[in-house]
């Protein structure tokens, strides 16, 4: 029975290379994998997913899956997934209950104000199975929020979306979100 698998972390997790390592586990057994994002994520190149590790894959775009010719598919990867609207999230809930096709998303629970994403809380609702990947804050506990850097200290307003990787943003325990406390990161500049 194919399922929906919401997979989410804080940022450096490592979920789009845990993303990228399950496309490559269903190819190296000769299935037929959809990888997608969302057009809005175009930080490594249109038709890229790209980890901080360096692994890499191409990919689609989820705006483009009803285009997509599906006969065949053994696991469609959506990597991004907290950029999903609610419509998107409903058509991928169709294409398991109706095609059997699993599909697994890999993304943000929460922006930098611990306020869920649109993506994140269909995922949320709709999901059969719900899987946490954890990182780690400066002071070892697990990370669980995503601090916005500016000029050296956590900002908590602004637009829900701005694009970046570390050089805009740290994964930080509850305590150390709330209390604003970069520790070790304090020293790097951003």
């Amino acid at each position: 029975m194919a399922k929906l698998y919401f997979r989410y972390g804080a940022m450096g997790s490592s979920k789009t290379a845990n993303a990228v390592m399950v496309e490559y586990n269903y190819k190296e057994r000769g299935c037929k994998v959809v990888m997608l994002k969302p057009k809005l994520e175009n930080r490594d190149g249109a038709t890229l997913v790209r980890s901080r590790c360096g692994l890499q894959t191409e990919c689609q775009f989820i705006e483009d899956l009803d285009n997509i010719d599906l006969s065949d598919t053994s696991c469609i990867i959506v990597d991004e997934a907290h950029f999903l609207t609610a419509d998107q999230v409903k058509k991928l809930v169709d294409i398991v209950d109706e095609k059997s096709i699993p599909v697994i998303c890999y993304g943000l629970r929460t922006d930098f104000r611990g306020e869920l994403f649109e993506g994140s809380r269909e995922l949320l609702r709709w999901s059969d199975t719900i899987e946490e990947i954890k990182t780690i804050c400066w002071c070892g506990r697990k990370a669980t929020f995503n601090a916005r850097i500016q000029n050296g200290q956590i900002v908590r307003e602004g637009e829900q979306i701005v694009l970046g990787g570390n050089s805009q943003y740290v994964s930080l325990c509850r305590r150390h979100w709330k209390d604003g406390n970069l520790g070790s990161f304090r020293d790097l500049n951003f």
